[in-house]
């Protein structure tokens, strides 16, 4: 049976005490992010603002997060005809959640000037836009472009709020947005990529919370034009306790299809061989030919984290909210592992 909470009013996502005050799903960001009833310090709170444009050929992710023992800044080139993908970043020490992003999703700007990376992710009514210059990016190649993704705001997405069993204080409050028509031009190394609408397609994963020190969480999502149709989803589970509420969805002209839950199947030995999708409703069925596993290792003693996200391409068969079949065919997404102690 689906007891799935769906949140469809305005209010606080804490009470004083920095408890959630609902639990469960909404299609748009209601409830506000109140930073200053969050229950435990800078230690254990963790902010992002992620962002993944993909073409059929290359794309690129940016990453602006706080989690409060450092900062962390990258820039991700990936390319999937040669299948391989370089990431540079710059770190600062013990931000403590000073960094300050935004408090929504639904507005304000981000702003970043270290020594080597210019970056600024502009809110407009109707897009995001990201500006960015890398000149040591690559060893010296340097790169630098400007992205603008259509953002529909009548359009479905996900937010999840999402609590840890037995840890009252901890919670996870999420925005993802995809399905994000992206035109820009991206120069590395003195070459120039372009991106057009028709072909590339973004997705934001906007974070904050308060988290446990070890966990595990899976994540898959895509975007992409079939036909005339823009679809798209959102899968994932292992951040803390989703009885209330999964953040699976799927998108079909900017109309959300809510799903239950969905076991991600896969060899953890080599992330390179096929996946598969499956819910525990059937109605959400998938292959995953992987192109690309985007895999890193950081480990700072008491900070760790191991990173497997797999880009590639999805095929099967979803099941709508009116029971009709929908084909998926070829669309390009990704699929994690990460597995954190933070």
């Amino acid at each position: 049976m689906n007891l799935q909470n769906e949140i469809t009013k305005k209010g606080n996502l804490l009470d004083g005490k920095g408890h959630l005050i609902q639990k469960g799903w909404a299609r748009r960001p209601y409830l506000k992010y109140n930073r200053e009833n969050l229950g435990k310090g800078w230690l254990r709170t963790k902010e992002w603002d992620y962002y993944a444009v993909l073409h059929p050929e290359f794309g690129l992710s940016f990453t602006i997060t706080d989690l409060g023992i450092m900062g962390i800044y990258n820039i991700t080139w990936l390319d999937f005809k040669e299948r391989t993908f370089f990431p540079d970043e710059e770190t600062k020490l013990f931000t403590k959640g000073k960094t300050n992003l935004p408090l929504t999703s639904e507005k304000g700007d981000i702003n970043y000037e270290g020594k080597n990376l210019q970056i600024s992710i502009l809110k407009k009514p109707k897009a995001r836009k990201i500006v960015f210059d890398f000149p040591t990016f690559m060893g010296g190649a340097g790169l630098s472009g400007s992205l603008e993704m259509d953002q529909n705001p009548t359009m479905d997405s996900m937010v999840i709020h999402t609590p840890w069993k037995n840890k009252p204080k901890c919670f996870y409050y999420n925005h993802k947005v995809n399905c994000m028509p992206t035109e820009g031009k991206v120069v590395l190394g003195g070459k120039e990529y372009v991106f057009k609408k028709e072909n590339s397609f973004a997705v934001l994963d906007w974070g904050r919370g308060i988290w446990p020190y070890s966990d595990t969480w899976y994540w898959g999502s895509a975007s992409g034009k079939q036909g005339n149709d823009i679809i798209g989803f959102n899968i994932g589970y292992g951040f803390g306790d989703t009885s209330a509420a999964s953040e699976n969805i799927f998108y079909l002209n900017g109309k959300g299809h809510k799903l239950n839950q969905v076991e991600f199947i896969f060899n953890s030995k080599d992330f390179l061989k096929p996946w598969k999708f499956m819910s525990n409703d059937g109605r959400f069925e998938l292959d995953f030919e992987p192109i690309l596993d985007r895999n890193s290792i950081v480990n700072l003693f008491i900070f760790k984290s191991i990173q497997h996200q797999v880009f590639g391409h999805f095929s099967g068969i979803i099941i709508l909210d009116d029971g009709k079949e929908y084909e998926v065919k070829n669309l390009l997404g990704f699929a994690e592992e990460v597995k954190n102690r933070w």
